[in-house]
């Protein structure tokens, strides 16, 4: 007896232990489950999105936005950590405050308009606003993109498993590129932006179960069972309904097809014309590239003349000023040869000084003007002029007047 306690005790120790590794896995494979499930259920959605927009306008009433909405809100909610209190209490929190912080690099956005909204006041309908707001503007991929960039405050706000940290992150952001080919018109001030309730995600639209052939029991074989219940005069000899749903099955997925075609001719429309638009963009783009060249080409031709015009110029202000100087150094040997002199002869000196200040005020350089001063500035041809005024040689014009040889008769 006492054997056999012993091994159940033992016995019900590693049960408890490989019930703990269990529920490890257990937990693990529950969140891969879930993330797998709202990824897929979230590519769904945006499939029928895009497959609604091509008959009609889609706005709040439609029922494929709003269970898209309610899809990509419990997304950003997954995981989400809770606002931690001075008092060390943990408050809920909405994906509206991640968004506001991780959105703010992305260029024109609309974090402060939504922040500034009158009829928006609880943090979850600012989420709403914010998404409705960012289908409208075609830029929703755009800011899930620019806030997964930011993995810092993704850490942050979100703990370990979230589908934000995950490697579903990425396909979410490519499903979401999607929409941008659809024009969206939303109302801001409807009953859609309550933030007072959860958002609820209808499964029905996404499920589809086809039974095998090898199955028991038919859909039909089990409505006549029903049938029959009710009433003993039915005979399970009644064959025609089977026929008659083939023949609708054959038409509804004639019918799919046709509208599967539809779909992709408008695809194949949209992406002729921005092929379109991106070929005119290109050849605007190099046409610009071109005119920028040309330009620049141009700029530093005109560059490289200025430049030897300003050389040419510096080389004859370099002459100029080399003959400034010439003729200052003649001026100083001048003043010099003035100083020398007697002072008897001040007036022809300063005939002299003025001829020579004619010369130096002068802009050219003569070289016979240079000759002629330097032949002046000796005191021997000074010496020489002087003799030649003197009375000995040069006549005056009263003994001219006054000579027996020009006396009249």
């Amino acid at each position: 007896m006492a054997t056999r306690s012993l091994g159940g005790l033992s016995g019900s120790r590693g049960g408890g232990g490989g019930g703990g590794g269990g529920k490890k896995s257990l937990s693990a494979r529950n969140a891969a489950v879930e993330r797998r499930n709202l990824i897929t259920v979230c590519r769904f959605s945006v499939k029928t999105l895009i497959d609604r927009s091509c008959f009609e306008t889609i706005d709040d009433s439609s029922p494929e936005f709003n269970n898209f909405a309610a899809i990509l809100e419990q997304i950003l909610s997954h995981r989400l950590k809770g606002q931690v209190t001075w008092f060390g209490y943990e408050s809920p929190r909405s994906f509206w405050d991640y968004i506001r912080v991780a959105c703010r690099k992305v260029s024109q956005n609309c974090i402060c308009s939504i922040e500034n909204m009158e009829n928006v006041s609880s943090s979850r309908a600012k989420g709403r606003a914010w998404i409705r707001v960012a289908l409208m503007e075609k830029h929703l991929s755009e800011y899930i993109s620019t806030a997964l960039r930011d993995f810092k405050t993704t850490r942050r706000f979100y703990e370990d498993g979230a589908i934000v940290l995950g490697e579903e992150a990425n396909m979410l952001a490519g499903m979401l590129l999607g929409l941008n080919a659809i024009d969206f018109s939303f109302c801001l001030k409807g009953e859609g932006l309550d933030g007072n309730f959860p958002a609820v995600i209808d499964y029905t639209p996404y499920l589809k179960f086809t039974q095998s052939s090898d199955s028991i029991s038919s859909d039909e074989e089990e409505l006549r069972t029903l049938g029959s219940s009710g009433s003993e005069s039915s005979t399970p000899e009644n064959v025609g309904p089977p026929f008659i749903m083939d023949e609708n099955s054959w038409f509804n997925k004639c019918k799919r097809v046709k509208q599967k075609y539809q779909l992709t001719l408008e695809q194949k429309g949209y992406l002729e014309e921005l092929l379109r638009l991106r070929e005119n963009q290109l050849s605007e783009s190099v046409s610009q590239n071109k005119i920028l060249l040309q330009r620049i080409e141009d700029s530093d031709l005109a560059h490289k003349l200025e430049k030897e015009q300003l050389e040419y110029i510096i080389v004859e202000l370099q002459d100029q000023l080399k003959s400034y100087h010439s003729l200052d150094q003649l001026s100083a040997e001048v003043s010099l040869s003035q100083t020398s002199l007697d002072p008897g002869q001040s007036q022809e000196g300063d005939g002299k000084q003025d001829t020579l200040n004619l010369i130096s005020e002068g802009k050219e350089d003569t070289p016979s003007l240079l000759g002629l001063c330097g032949s002046l500035t000796s005191v021997a041809s000074y010496k020489s002029l002087t003799s030649l005024k003197s009375n000995d040689y040069l006549a005056s014009p009263t003994t001219e007047m006054t000579s027996p040889g020009l006396t009249p008769s």
